[in-house]
C-alpha cells in the first residue's frame, strides 16, 4: 500500500505564499532606502554602508522593541495598517533619545496563518514608520508558525540603529539646578498600558470598539489604534540649532519612571500635572475605571510623549521651533536639587 504524499504546506507552511509576499512588499522596501543600503530585500542579511566621513568618532546606538498588547485591538478591529508605525516609534524614539539618528530598521512578523492582505497592511505601516523616521527597512522576517498563534493573530517585533557622534552624545550628565523640562504631546496612549485599558472599556465598562463615544470624534476602537507618533525628524532639528541636555521617551512607567533615567544622581524633576492638555481618552480611562492619579502618570504617558531638558534662557524658541514643525509642546516643569533621581509631581 502506498502511503499518501505529505507536503509542508500540508502541515500548515506555505512556501510559494510566502515568495509571493515578499514580491508584493519590495515596492514598499524601496520606498524608504537611504544611499547608505546597498542590498535589496531577499538577501541572507541587509548590507549599509556607514559613511564614517560624517564622524570623528561614531558611536551606533540600538534598540529593539515591540507592539504589545495594541495587537489584540487590531485583531479584534480587523485593523492592520498602523501598527507597523507604531513598531518602528517604539524603537526609533528609543534611540533619539541620545541624540542619535535612525539609520535602518528591521522587522519580525510571527503568525500561525500567513494572511497575504493583513500582512501587507502590516508592513506598510512598518515602511511608513521608516519613512516618517527617516531610516531604511533593511530587512525582516516572516515567520509562519502553525499552532503558535490563533486564527489571525500574529506578533511584532523590531529592531533599529543610529549613529551619533561621540561629542554629541545626549545623556543627561549635564543637567543641573534650574533647567526647564518641555514635554512634547503624544498622539494619545501610544503603545503602553493597553491590558489596563482594554480591561477598563472592554470588560468594566463593556463598550464596543466600533461604537463611537460622545466624548470622541471616531470609533473606540480607530481611537485606540491611533499609531505613536514619531518625533525622530523634529529633535533632529532641534539638536542642530540648540542645548539639548536630556531627552527622554514617555513610554511603559509614564512620567514618574522614563524621566528619572536622564537625570544625574543629584536632580529631580518637579512636574506641574496641570501644565499641558490630556486628550479625552485619558480622562475616558481615568473616570472608567476610577484610575487614582498617580497610577496613571506611571502606567500611561497622560498626554506627553517625550520630555526634554533644556536651559531656561532657550525655552521659549525652543518651544517656538517645536510649534513650527508640527508639534504641540509645553513647559511642564523645572529640574531641582535632590538625593535621587526621581519625578515630583506638583
Amino acid at each position: 500500500m502506498s502511503k499518501k504524499t505529505i507536503t509542508y504546506k500540508d502541515a500548515g507552511v506555505d512556501i510559494d505564499a510566502g515568495n509571493q509576499f515578499v514580491n508584493l512588499i519590495k515596492p514598499l522596501v524601496k520606498a524608504t532606502s537611504r544611499p547608505e543600503v546597498l542590498t535589496d530585500i531577499g538577501g541572507f542579511g541587509g548590507l549599509f554602508s556607514l559613511n564614517s566621513s560624517k564622524y570623528k568618532r561614531p558611536t551606533l546606538v540600538a534598540a529593539t522593541d515591540g507592539v504589545g498588547t495594541k495587537l489584540k485591538l487590531a485583531f479584534l478591529m480587523d485593523k492592520h495598517d498602523s501598527v507597523g508605525i507604531d513598531l518602528v516609534a517604539m524603537c526609533v524614539n528609543d534611540v533619539i533619545v541620545q541624540g542619535a539618528e535612525p539609520l535602518f530598521f528591521l522587522d519580525y512578523l510571527a503568525t500561525g496563518k500567513l494572511a497575504p492582505d493583513a500582512a501587507f497592511e502590516i508592513v506598510k505601516g512598518i515602511a511608513e514608520g521608516c519613512k516618517q523616521a527617516g531610516c531604511a527597512l533593511l530587512g525582516g522576517e516572516t515567520a509562519e508558525m502553525p499552532g503558535m498563534y490563533g486564527g489571525g493573530e500574529y506578533d511584532l517585533a523590531g529592531f533599529t540603529v543610529g549613529v551619533v557622534d561621540n561629542d554629541n552624545i545626549i545623556d543627561g550628565s549635564s543637567i543641573t539646578k534650574g533647567d526647564q523640562v518641555i514635554g512634547i504631546a503624544s498622539s494619545g496612549l501610544h503603545s503602553n498600558g493597553y491590558s489596563l485599558a482594554r480591561k477598563i472599556f472592554l470588560e468594566e465598562m463593556q463598550l464596543n470598539l466600533h461604537d463611537t463615544p460622545a466624548e470622541l470624534e471616531q470609533s473606540l476602537g480607530d481611537e485606540l489604534l491611533t499609531p505613536t507618533r514619531i518625533y525622530v525628524k523634529s529633535i533632529l532639528n532641534l539638536i542642530r540649532d540648540f542645548t539639548i541636555k536630556g531627552i527622554a521617551h514617555i513610554t511603559g512607567g509614564g512620567l514618574l519612571e522614563n524621566l528619572p533615567r536622564v537625570l544625574p544622581q543629584h536632580c529631580k524633576a518637579v512636574i506641574d500635572r496641570g501644565s499641558w492638555e490630556k486628550p479625552i481618552i485619558f480622562e475616558m480611562l481615568r473616570d472608567g475605571g476610577n484610575i487614582p492619579e498617580d497610577e496613571m502618570f506611571r502606567t500611561f504617558n497622560y498626554g506627553i510623549g517625550m520630555t526634554l531638558v533644556v536651559p531656561p534662557t532657550e525655552v521659549e524658541d525652543i518651544v517656538g521651533r517645536l510649534a513650527g514643525l508640527g508639534e504641540r509642546a509645553y513647559l511642564i516643569g523645572e529640574i531641582a536639587e535632590a538625593d535621587e533621581p526621581i519625578v515630583v509631581l506638583d
